[in-house]
């Protein structure tokens, strides 16, 4: 058995670790940092990022008369951003807030070329970030394969972390990674003791060491939430579910990892999703929290260094189905967050737009595809790590990275 499946299957649900000292060094002050969140399940993305010009407007309208949220400047209308789109009313505490800041910027018509429409199929694709028409390598994840360019050169204490029960498809391969509920922490599926004859099993093999790191990185995580944890059942955090979970990930990515994954689900709206209220309000409302929450966690000094990417396998239907809800689409809105935004970029909707009308759509139901994601991305490492045009072809073959001057 390879020493990484050992470990993920004897802590999976608690913490895999394949990593050495090097790979679990504190984050230098100055070090970027990245975190990347799914959400799975493909949210609306014209109720986050609504079309506000006239002509679209009226397009927007026609097309949801059950769900479109309101102009800016009527009842619960959207929060105006420019002159072409606004915001959900349900982000008008939290994110909003850091758009104003120019510390966030939202890239629609964003996405994967994959047509299959498959959760699934579409978020193995994105996480993989292979090219469409290559053989898939389950083995190797695209943030994996970042980590590993990153180890190879100057930042080599980088250190993943997902903030997951399994270790993701996007941070499987060589690198050296681990994977962290924090929705369940205090709850590990190996308890310390089940830990100790574990242990006790591989004494005197060549896996002891391995096996003793696996659960002493565990332990120290665990310890270092230890004084959150009894806060928050007394309610002194004052808030539940991402929130909570989010201000983990900030403290552990402040002082110690430095590129992060988590995922969030939910995002599945087929049937009643709702307009400015509802539940996929009440969702971006909880999210848009927990970002906020995030930002303020990590400080001025380390948000400045951070990078947060929120991206979902594709979007919706632009218009609503006979359920008051949206089917599986195509493009949707990338979301870029950090304190270190280029001026230029934050506050802004960037990349390639088309203006929205049933021509523009993608066989005539969805947002098309502009903005390929992995050029996107490519294009966010080359500026936040310095990477250079080949080392960037090592995390996505093949791809011409796009520079939307982000940082």
């Amino acid at each position: 058995m390879r020493r990484r499946q050992l470990l993920q299957t004897l802590a999976t649900g608690a913490l895999a670790s394949v990593a050495g000292a090097r790979a679990w060094a504190t984050p230098a002050q100055g070090h970027a940092r990245l975190l990347l969140v799914f959400l799975r399940g493909a949210y609306d993305c014209a109720s986050l990022l609504v079309p506000t010009a006239r002509e679209a407007r009226d397009f927007y309208a026609a097309s949801r008369p059950r769900i479109a949220i309101a102009a800016p400047g009527e009842a619960s209308g959207a929060l105006p951003l420019d002159a072409t789109w606004g915001l959900h009313p349900a982000l008008a505490d939290s994110l909003l807030p850091l758009y104003e800041r120019k510390q966030l910027a939202f890239i629609p018509f964003a996405g994967i070329n994959d047509l299959s429409r498959s959760h699934f199929e579409t978020q193995d694709a994105i996480e993989l970030g292979q090219a469409q028409d290559a053989r898939r390598d389950y083995g190797s994840g695209f943030l994996n394969r970042l980590a590993a360019v990153l180890g190879a050169g100057p930042l080599a204490a980088v250190s993943p972390m997902a903030f997951t029960d399994q270790l993701p498809i996007a941070l499987r391969g060589a690198a050296p990674a681990a994977n962290l509920s924090l929705a369940t922490v205090g709850r590990p599926s190996v308890t310390a003791e089940h830990g100790r004859v574990i242990a006790s099993m591989y004494q005197g093999t060549p896996l002891a060491q391995t096996v003793a790191e696996g659960f002493g990185v565990r332990d120290e995580v665990l310890r270092s939430l230890e004084a959150e944890m009894q806060a928050a059942s007394r309610n002194a955090m004052g808030t539940q579910g991402f929130e909570r979970v989010a201000r983990r990930m900030a403290r552990l990515m402040r002082e110690r990892f430095d590129l992060g994954f988590v995922d969030v689900g939910g995002w599945d709206t087929h049937v009643g999703q709702g307009g400015a209220t509802g539940p996929l309000a009440t969702r971006l409302a909880e999210l848009g929290r927990g970002l906020a929450g995030f930002a303020e966690e990590m400080g001025d000094t380390a948000w400045r260094d951070t990078v947060v990417v929120v991206v979902s396998e594709f979007g919706r239907t632009f218009r609503e189905n006979g359920n008051q809800g949206t089917d599986h689409g195509h493009g949707t809105v990338y979301w870029v967050l950090g304190g270190g935004l280029a001026a230029q970029a934050g506050g802004r909707v960037l990349g390639e737009q088309v203006a929205l009308s049933p021509q523009a759509l993608f066989q005539n139901r969805d947002y098309p595809v502009l903005n390929e994601y992995r050029a996107v991305l490519g294009g966010l490492f080359a500026r936040l790590y310095g990477l250079s045009p080949a080392q960037v072809g090592r995390v996505f073959a093949g791809v011409r990275p796009l520079d939307l001057g982000l940082m």
